[in-house]
């Protein structure tokens, strides 16, 4: 009988065992504060050092320096750090979460830029081919496709022309305040004023937002469809960004609104005709959805060859380690390529900073103007455990800038 008995109890426990091995259960979490689930990947010791490192920078140089926006780390492709700090909405005091859609301002190029090269895959667009073969109108000749996403074209940038004088004598582009202006009626007032270039094409680097405005006409010619519709369908619903949209007026009542401090307190930037276009900014976007796309990145989004052609270098008129590919900018350091993007546009500021040989994904989103939201540099060193070799935080080139700290509608 008790020979039955212990049969019976093993039987049970190798039963429970099975059982346990079938469906085991999720990594547990290595922090009690953290929202994230151990990658398997990462022994807890790894998952805690990074969380330290990520909290000491979050509550040092943004929480004191008055951040309001979304911070993320990640590394192999799952969140490791994620905070989420102040107000979507000043006035009613709607907090910032993980569904809030910041402005990514010049963020927004990087879609703008892989969204190109994805129909260059399908033999859609063709790099070298000059912009007016997609854009009969357009109206300065020797452009090619490549030239707009490496910001060799020349071309004037329209966040100057339309809001500066275009001479000596005070000349300014006639323009309703209170419409926005489009992609359409900016094509429109290139070809009716031609404002000058600042260089021949082809020659220099000259960071310029009018070239991702024009790549998003020529999706539109290539596709048949408008560009925030075209992103969507192949961008943001296949990869389930379902927090993700390209503004457009119809949404000025809903978006996130942005802010500047003054000594009284915070106060909202109005909407000006500017932000009516598109490819150059105006992708909304969160921390997570943004995570996602860097996942799709690093995975199956485009081939190994088109992303080595996007991370590549092709501006070297000075000397450094800054650069720029197609619709990227990179440091390319001794020991390390960075690939990433910052942004600036009105009050929001952005990063989206990543370690491609580490794994490691760095995302700072503020709809508050604060400086500190690019210095991710010490963080980056910190998480690699070496020195880049370079001084400074990683803010955008001093020549590519409309604003002296963060790089205009970077």
């Amino acid at each position: 009988m008790r020979y039955k008995t212990l049969c019976f109890c093993i039987g049970l426990v190798l039963i429970s065992c099975g059982a346990k091995q079938a469906n085991p259960a999720p990594a547990p979490k290595s922090h009690p504060d953290s929202t994230a689930i151990r990658n398997p990947r990462m022994s807890t010791e790894e998952f805690d050092r990074i969380y330290a490192l990520s909290d000491n920078f979050y509550n040092k140089p943004l929480l004191i320096s008055g951040f309001n926006g979304a911070f993320l780390v990640a590394k192999y492709d799952s969140i490791v750090y994620e905070k989420y700090h102040g107000y979507e909405n000043f006035h009613d005091k709607s907090p910032i979460n993980e569904h809030s859609a910041f402005h990514l301002a010049s963020v927004s190029k990087t879609f703008t830029a892989m969204a190109v090269l994805k129909l260059m895959e399908e033999g859609k667009i063709n790099l070298d081919s000059n912009v007016t073969h997609y854009i009969p109108t357009f109206p300065y000749p020797g452009i090619t496709v490549k030239m707009l996403l490496d910001h060799r074209s020349g071309l004037p940038n329209y966040l100057n022309f339309m809001t500066m004088p275009l001479n000596k004598r005070g000349f300014r582009i006639p323009w309703d305040n209170k419409q926005f202006l489009t992609n359409d009626s900016l094509l429109s007032i290139l070809i009716r004023y031609h404002p000058p270039v600042s260089s021949k094409p082809g020659t220099r680097f000259h960071y310029c937002n009018t070239n991702y405005a024009m790549l998003a006409l020529v999706v539109e010619s290539v596709t048949g469809q408008p560009f925030p519709q075209y992103i969507k369908q192949t961008i943001f619903d296949p990869l389930g960004m379902k927090d993700t949209y390209i503004f457009s007026p119809d949404r000025a009542a809903t978006a996130m609104l942005s802010y500047h401090r003054y000594r009284r307190g915070i106060a909202p930037f109005p909407w000006t005709p500017l932000d009516g276009v598109y490819g150059d900014k105006n992708v909304y976007c969160t921390a997570r959805d943004l995570l996602i796309w860097d996942k799709a990145l690093r995975h199956d989004f485009l081939t190994k060859a088109t992303l080595e052609m996007a991370y590549s270098p092709y501006s070297f008129e000075k000397p450094g380690i800054r650069n720029y590919g197609l619709g990227w900018h990179m440091f390319l350091y001794p020991t390390e390529k960075v690939i990433f993007h910052n942004g600036y546009w009105h009050g929001n500021n952005t990063v989206f900073f990543r370690l491609l040989k580490e794994g490691y994904t760095i995302i700072v989103l503020g709809n508050v103007y604060n400086k500190n939201i690019y210095r991710v540099q010490p963080l980056a060193e910190a998480l690699t455990g070496r020195k880049f070799g370079a001084k400074g935080p990683p803010e955008p080139d001093q020549t590519d800038q409309d604003d002296p700290d963060s790089g205009g509608a970077q």
